[in-house]
């Protein structure tokens, strides 16, 4: 089976980043077998240039590409570094000692409940600084890996835009 959308992929690779040109990449996360990566292909959320990439190709068949930063998760956005009142942070909304570190990054959900994160900055007295950018902004990401599997998504996996089952959210 071909990847397009609609299909759920399951991938094994190696990430490495890097900044800028003369520097050697290096490696970020490695998702083997036991750890694979599935998404619901044509809704990941994903850049765009990676589904582009992967478009076409058949399980067992190893890719190997890089993303400049732009068609990756570009530039750090002042815009996306806010303040928030420490007292968000309380133990009742189940943030524990310690994680309000800086350079920690914090499990958090947006409006609709999705998880998102966001690394600490600074702590203030009354405040934390919070960047919300995706953590890979800046940087060119170079993929080496394979296609594990390649399937049709369900009716209701297409429903929720998310994979379900052993490889991804389980409803129960």
């Amino acid at each position: 089976m071909t990847i397009s959308n609609k299909k759920v992929v399951g991938l094994t690779y190696e990430l490495k980043v890097s900044n800028d040109e003369n520097s050697a990449p290096f490696s970020v996360e490695v998702r083997n077998e036991e750890d694979a990566f599935y998404f619901l292909f044509g809704n990941s959320g994903l850049p765009e240039k990676f589904e582009e990439l992967l478009s076409g190709k058949v399980q067992g068949e190893a890719f190997s590409f890089t993303l400049s930063a732009d068609e990756a998760y570009g530039q750090a956005s002042d815009d996306m570094i806010i303040s928030v009142p420490k007292e968000n942070f309380s133990k009742e909304r189940g943030f524990q000692d310690g994680m309000l570190e800086e350079g920690n990054f914090l499990p958090l959900l947006d409006e609709e409940g999705l998880p998102m994160q966001a690394k600490v900055v600074k702590v203030f007295e009354e405040d934390v600084l919070l960047d919300f950018n995706h953590p890979l902004v800046g940087f060119d990401l170079h993929f080496d890996g394979e296609v594990l599997e390649v399937r049709e998504a369900t009716e209701e996996e297409l429903a929720h835009g998310h994979v379900h089952g052993e490889h991804g959210v389980d409803h129960d």
